[in-house]
């Protein structure tokens, strides 16, 4: 049952392209392009990055730029974002730049977008200037995106050239309900961050799947959940593996936000009991353990919410050690 279940399901990758304590954002780029090689050795279906600004230990400010280095260095994986902040950019801009990636990697080109600033209010209003409430316009701005796209849009005044014609998949991101009934509307691939926002997970993919209306996009709901992955050959060194994630996510409860630090054997010498459930509720839907422990937890998570593919981020200071993560996680779905 268990080896059935996650045979049917495509593998993911979300690349927040962490910088290291001690590192630089070069060596991270380094790393994501080695890790995304693996990869798609390993079968990946996707390789995505998001767009954060104004965070020292996160480098995907330029998620297009990335994608096309990662895109123009491998030869299979779909690249893609997870996701543009739409609202942060003009439709047309994104469809000329998403136009440009897939006109020269076709086929291999993804499109996730959120509504989300990612990044504080402050950095939020340099971004958006006067589109500072663009963010209601957000389901608006997906159907000028669309119409871009469209071969039909080529006899309008405004056009995405390239773009125009091309197939790029779009997908809706979320964290909340709102997301859920907005890519049910639009009959659209859903993908759901429930590896730092698992407080609606559930109840956003009923809704979901309740709500959806087949379109020529698709026809039928799809699923996509990012969850926190630190596997080893054993439960003990995943744990301390995941000292990192934990110490990560401890900055960002305390605003106190920093590079990724190195596993330490106690990561209850850094956060209080408050600390430690206010953590561990963020990272509720992780997998940390070896191959076995990991399959179990994931066959129960797929059974009981129906996900048609899951996509891992994993915030490992060790490379080799996150290599290695890499390939115990695609083994679980190959038997």
């Amino acid at each position: 049952m268990a080896d059935h279940l996650l045979k049917n399901i495509p593998y993911s990758v979300l690349d927040l392209a962490t910088v290291l304590d001690g590192f630089t954002a070069t060596d991270t780029f380094k790393t994501s392009l080695d890790l995304a090689k693996q990869s798609e050795a390993l079968g990946y279906t996707r390789y995505w990055f998001a767009e954060h600004h104004n965070m020292a230990g996160v480098a995907s400010s330029a998620p297009v730029v990335l994608i096309g280095y990662i895109a123009g260095n491998t030869t299979r994986i779909r690249v893609g974002s997870g996701g543009i902040m739409l609202p942060n950019h003009a439709p047309l801009i994104v469809a000329e730049q998403f136009g440009t990636l897939a006109s020269l990697y076709p086929h291999r080109i993804d499109l996730g977008l959120g509504r989300a600033p990612g990044t504080d209010q402050v950095t939020a209003m340099a971004i958006r200037g006067e589109n500072f409430n663009a963010v209601h316009s957000f389901p608006r701005d997906i159907e000028k995106l669309q119409q871009f796209f469209s071969a039909g849009n080529n006899r309008a005044g405004v056009r995405a050239i390239p773009g125009e014609g091309l197939d790029i998949p779009i997908w809706i991101l979320g964290s909340s309900t709102d997301s859920a009934r907005l890519a049910a509307e639009k009959g659209l691939p859903y993908a759901f961050a429930s590896h730092f926002a698992p407080t609606y997970f559930e109840q956003a993919v009923s809704i979901y799947k309740n709500n959806f209306k087949p379109s020529p996009f698709l026809s039928e709901p799809y699923v996509m959940a990012c969850v926190n992955v630190v596997a080893a050959d054993t439960d003990e060194e995943a744990e301390r593996l995941s000292s990192s994630v934990k110490r990560m996510f401890l900055g960002v409860i305390t605003g106190k936000r920093e590079m990724l630090k190195p596993a330490v054997d106690d990561i209850n010498m850094y956060w209080d009991r408050m600390e430690k459930e206010a953590v561990e509720q963020m990272l509720y839907y992780s997998f940390i353990g070896s191959a076995k422990t990991i399959q179990e937890n994931l066959t129960a998570f797929v059974a009981k919410y129906g996900v048609n593919e899951i996509m891992s981020t994993s915030h490992i200071y060790d490379h080799q050690a996150k290599l290695r993560s890499n390939e115990i996680f695609a083994g679980l779905f190959k038997g």
